[in-house]
């Protein structure tokens, strides 16, 4: 979030809830701590940019820094970790209450739904020359692979629990032993 331009926690936070939160979240009780460890390891410096009296205070990466980012990019990515509350409670609703699974599946459907759709709209917020029109959005070839992902994730994560939610209610209603048809 700092290799495009210097930023506070408060704009890092900005950033990523209008980016990247779909794929990797992250609260300002997790990047305050780790822009302290990373100012510590002088991988990035920090200025005071306070005005009047709202404290302030603005990160830029330092060469280490950029070297560390560049080190990083060029790593096998370790962490492959999905955390879906719609997905756990399916799991346990067949045997908490196996007649809401369908409603879950259905709710989570919705969910993604809605989720494509405020992708769409950052896509579309987006003009042909690869420019923003807001001061959040920074697009490069990266960030607009990703959204693009997001879009077609979403998309086909809601498409697969509108059909979860029909094998749910035939295998509830006696008609297949197991979702899916099995």
């Amino acid at each position: 979030m700092l290799a495009a331009r210097p930023r506070s926690g408060y704009e890092i936070k900005q950033l990523i809830d209008s980016s990247a939160r779909f794929f990797w979240a992250a609260s300002y009780g997790q990047i305050y701590p780790e822009l302290k460890k990373l100012e510590s390891a002088g991988l990035v410096a920090g200025a005071d940019s306070s005005q009047g009296a709202r404290q302030r205070t603005t990160f830029k990466l330092t060469a280490d820094g950029r070297r560390a980012a560049r080190e990083w990019i060029g790593q096998r990515p370790d962490v492959l970790e999905t955390r879906d509350e719609g997905l756990l409670k399916l799991f346990f609703a067949g045997s908490i209450d196996r007649k809401r699974a369908a409603e879950i599946a259905r709710e989570r459907a919705a969910i993604s739904r809605e989720k494509a759709i405020q992708l769409r709209a950052i896509w579309d917020a987006v003009d042909v020359a690869g420019q923003p029109e807001g001061p959040a959005a920074e697009p490069d070839i990266g960030s607009m692979t990703v959204l693009r992902y997001g879009i077609e994730a979403s998309e086909w994560t809601a498409a697969w629990f509108e059909r979860a939610a029909e094998d749910l209610e035939r295998a509830t209603a006696g008609t297949v032993s197991f979702p899916g048809g099995r």
